[in-house]
């Protein structure tokens, strides 16, 4: 089967949208640190709901979990890439996939502290 460009803007951009609906669930269902980070997100979107967070919360709170999921997904992206050029290890292909995770780690971190700026006040 041939790969043909819709020219089309309106359908392209259809399908533009649906492989990337198809990709998000491929990775929520299928990668396990992608699944503890969807449910922490939840739990974080549960929580905005029951202390009743200002708007300004919610964005702040929406950016941190986009940006660790958003991340998480490219890191999963980069760990399948390195395991297909190369299947066993390698000290450069595993350097590479440390950076991508160190990625995943600042994001981590930067939501983290977001969450405690939010919650913290709401729960001492």
């Amino acid at each position: 089967m041939e790969f043909q460009k819709d020219n089309s803007f309106f359908t392209g951009r259809l399908k533009s949208v649906n492989y990337a609906l198809k990709g998000a669930i491929k990775l929520i269902t299928t990668e396990h640190s992608v699944m503890v980070q969807f449910s922490l997100g939840i739990i974080m979107v549960i929580a905005g709901i029951f202390f009743q967070i200002t708007a300004t919360e919610w964005l702040f709170q929406t950016l941190a979990i986009g940006m660790v999921m958003s991340v998480e997904g490219l890191n999963t992206a980069i760990e399948k890439i390195a395991d297909f050029i190369h299947p066993d290890y390698h000290e450069r292909i595993g350097f590479i996939k440390d950076i991508a995770a160190g990625a995943v780690f600042f994001a981590a971190i930067t939501a983290i502290i977001i969450g405690l700026i939010i919650y913290m006040p709401k729960i001492v």
